[in-house]
Parts: structure tokens; sequence; C-alpha cells
């Protein structure tokens, strides 16, 4: 091969080497560059959205509390999973005319920080418990959670019964809901939710924030999607929520057979079957899955002999959005009892 060749060659290298340098330059600088943005635009957000109660210090860590009314029992609101203070929207200022309102964000959601116990319900409980005592709100408490959040009110009057006057289930999960799915999901081949490595990456590097109205379809409601991203989603939220998650199961055991005595317990059922479809499940299976939902409800009313159940007929599993009048109602009717 001649030198000029050889020389030809060697350009043509060079200029493909510059390319590609040039090129994955362009990435890295567009991959660093949403990560800078999203972490300004994270520490505005610590400004713009302050916590809008107080942070108490459960041993190691703070948790967000807040209370507003005045009076006895107190109403303590327990959000579902991936749920903080902020999901019952406007519920804590309605009741909060007839008594003292507390709603609260678990370890690692939203204001509260990250937790060094595992998310286990019974570590989640003794916080809550040991906040509440922190900041004098003493009982009696009427308990009231959504979905997960009902196992953990659930738990908490069988921890401290001596304290509690009331229970609200708004389409809470049953006791045995992974027991009774476990193989239907299996079956489905279902994934489930994201791992929290893979959200806390999408939300770093500025892709949640970006694309938020592509991401969060289906998930957040638009009117939600400037908290959650500004408060909610934080690396410590998705660790938190992936760890109850796995955890839930311990819970399901420990309030399995639940005997709470005369305690009014009230359930809120959802009327609107679930769009398991929308999941990725099977028709067949999205009924199956459905049944048990609705039986598990049934299920509830055994938990007292002083149980009610309600039907939200306008209702999908976010009854406290979708009929948040029919919640409020139900906490006042045993407050007035």
């Amino acid at each position: 091969m001649s030198r000029v060749s050889l020389r030809k060659k060697s350009s043509k290298i060079i200029k493909w080497k510059r390319i590609l340098l040039i090129f994955v330059s362009a990435i890295i600088f567009i991959i660093g560059s949403g990560f800078i943005y999203e972490w300004i635009s994270s520490k505005q957000a610590e400004a713009n959205f302050p916590p809008q109660g107080k942070l108490v210090d459960v041993g190691g860590y703070r948790l967000h509390i807040h209370k507003i009314g005045t009076g006895s029992p107190t109403i303590i609101l327990e959000a579902g999973s991936g749920e903080t203070s902020l999901s019952w929207r406007d519920i804590p200022d309605q009741l909060a005319k007839s008594a003292t309102v507390v709603s609260y964000d678990r370890a690692g959601y939203a204001w509260s920080e990250k937790a060094n116990r595992e998310r286990t319900g019974a570590n989640i409980v003794s916080e809550l418990h040991s906040a509440l005592k922190k900041e004098g709100i003493d009982g009696p408490y009427i308990l009231v959670g959504h979905s997960l959040g009902g196992m953990y009110t659930r738990l908490f009057a069988q921890a401290y019964r001596d304290e509690v006057t009331g229970l609200v289930l708004v389409d809470a999960r049953p006791e045995n809901d992974e027991r009774d799915t476990r193989a239907i999901y299996e079956q489905e081949k279902f994934a489930g939710n994201p791992p929290a490595t893979v959200l806390k990456l999408l939300k770093m590097s500025g892709s949640l924030r970006l694309f938020q109205d592509v991401l969060l379809e289906g998930l957040v409601a638009k009117e939600d999607r400037d908290s959650f991203i500004n408060v909610m989603a934080k690396p410590s939220f998705f660790e938190a929520k992936e760890e109850e998650g796995k955890l839930a199961n311990s819970t399901e055991d420990a309030i399995r057979g639940q005997n709470l005595d005369t305690l009014p317990v009230r359930i809120i059922a959802r009327g609107v079957p679930q769009d398991y479809a929308k999941a990725g499940v099977s028709e067949d299976n999205g009924k199956r899955l459905e049944e048990i939902w609705q039986a598990g409800q049934r299920e509830l009313l055994k938990i007292s002999t002083s149980s009610q159940l309600i039907v939200a007929k306008k209702s999908g599993h976010m009854v406290i959005h979708d009929e948040p009048s029919l919640v409020v109602e139900t906490i006042l009717s045993l407050l007035e009892r």
C-alpha cells in the first residue's frame, strides 16, 4: 500500500474517532445537564414547598406531622402505598371543623426523613405512636386508613387498643391479599412497579420532571403531579415504598384473624371495579382479582362486632379522591358516636 493510501486511511480513522468523541461528549453533556438541572430544581423545590406541619424526631430520623383543628377524639389519617399527607387533599380541612385532625408522612415519604429501621408495619406503627406522644397528641383516636394504610391502622388499633375509639377502612388491603392473589400474578408474569433504582435514576436525571406528562400518565393525577415531582418523588420515597411492599406480608400475618371486640369499624369498599387490563392483566384474571378484593372487603366485617360496610358506588380504588364527601361523612358519623 502506498504512503498516500496509508495517509488517507489514517486520516479517515482520525476523522471517525473525532466524530465518535464529539458524539460521546454530547451524550455525556446532555446527561450531565439533566442531573444538574434536577439538582437545582430540587433545591428550589425545598424552598417553594416547605413542610405544612412539624418534623418530629422518632429516634434518629424525623416524621412530618400535620395537625389542624381542635377537639377530641383525634382523627389520624394513614395514607396508602405511595401516598402521603398531600393525598388527602381537602379532607383534613373538612374534618378540622369538627375535630383535631392529624395527617402525616411515613418515614422516607414527602417531608419525612429516611428511617434507619426496616419498613415493617410494626416499626411504622411504633414510629407514628411515638411522634404523636412527643407532640402531646393523645388519644382517643379515630384511625382512618386507605389501601395499604388500612393494614397499618388495624395494627395500630391492635397494639394500642385502649387509645382507639373507632376505625375507618377506605378500600383497605385485606389481610390475605398476597396469599390469595400471588398465583394469579405469577400466572400473568406481572412485574409490578419498576425497581426503585430505575425510578431514582429517572428522577435524579431530570427525566421524570421533564417528561412527567408521559411517564406519570395513569399513575398520578394531573392536579397532583406538581407536588409529586417537587415533594414526593425523592430517592428515599422510592426506596421506602418498595421496601414497604416487600414487607407487607409481615403486616398481613400480624393482623390475620384480628378481633377488635366492639370497636366501631366502618369499611368503605369501592363500587367501580379496578381496571386491571391497564396493568396488562388478562380479562379473566382481572375479574378474579376484583372478586378476591371485594370478598376481602366483606371479610373485614369480622374484625369487630360493631362493623358496617359502605359501598362507594361512584369510586374506584382512590375513594378519597372520587368521593371525599362520603369519606368525611363516614368519619364524622363515628365522631358523633
